[in-house]
């Protein structure tokens, strides 16, 4: 399920890729599949990927012209995404191959590999902070949101999604993936970042769409559980699931700020005063 990477106290992540067997290699990437990191270009990856590139493009318009943070960047997709449209875009990640990755990968891009608690980055210089997937991996969450705080100039944005616990790991307090430290809930998610000072304007859950509803069905309630299953069971897919997940475009999620406590991913918007 997918960015950045893991290692440390506060390294970084997400939820884990479920399409590739870990330490693999992705195609044409050069980098490492961990378990903790999506990487475009693999088709049985493919709808933790665009599940993920969905939320870069939903926010792309708030970033353009501006100076950009990406807070646990992984392999970069989505910085470069950005690059696009913001006047400038660094990336800050702790794990030194994804570094080294993006900086060969997508040169036109800033760098630096540091621990997400310790940016490295002046107060006041950037106008968005970009956290995608990332939160749910640190062990000292208000210190990171802190952080963020002090890089961004007055009226600058945090930009931050990671998975809605209630629907990623149901009636638990302890989350699921091992490498998840703590999983927040839309009450909990609103908490850490006012409590650092900032005011959240925007509330939204990323959900499925029409389509992949109708995938749900097709394979027995969940889509998400059939990959999972025919992941851990080590056998090789069925045509038809690759097919199914391959053919996954972020057309197929939506974004909205109604429900949030069934959305499967939260995207939160807050503004520095």
């Amino acid at each position: 399920m997918v960015s950045p990477t893991h290692g440390s106290n506060n390294a970084v992540g997400s939820p884990a890729p479920i399409g590739a067997e870990d330490g693999a290699t992705a195609p044409e990437q050069g980098l490492s599949l961990t378990g903790e990191r999506t990487v475009p270009g693999i088709p049985e990856e493919n709808y933790w990927f665009r599940r993920h590139e969905v939320a870069y493009e939903y926010i792309a318009d708030r970033c353009h012209g501006r100076d950009v943070l990406e807070a646990g960047s992984g392999e970069g997709y989505g910085a470069d995404l950005l690059s696009a449209v913001a006047r400038s875009v660094t990336c800050v990640d702790y794990d030194q191959s994804a570094v080294e990755h993006t900086r060969a990968r997508y040169p036109h891009l800033t760098i630096h590999q540091a621990n997400l608690i310790d940016l490295p980055l002046a107060d006041a210089s950037i106008d968005s902070v970009v956290n995608f997937q990332v939160i749910e991996h640190l062990w000292d969450q208000p210190a990171f949101v802190a952080e963020c705080l002090r890089v961004l100039r007055s009226g600058g944005e945090l930009l931050m999604s990671t998975p809605n616990r209630i629907t990623f790991s149901p009636g638990r307090d302890t989350p699921l993936n091992p490498f998840h430290t703590r999983e927040l809930d839309p009450a909990e998610l609103h908490e850490l970042i006012s409590a650092a000072g900032f005011s959240v304007i925007e509330q939204l859950g990323v959900r499925h769409g029409r389509g992949l509803r109708e995938l749900d069905t097709r394979w027995g309630g969940s889509f998400i559980d059939a990959q999972i299953d025919r992941a851990l069971s080590g056998q090789a897919w069925p045509s038809d699931l690759t097919a199914d997940v391959a053919g996954v475009s972020t057309a197929d999620f939506d974004i909205s700020g109604t429900d949030l406590d069934n959305s499967l991913d939260l995207l939160f918007v807050a503004v520095k005063p």
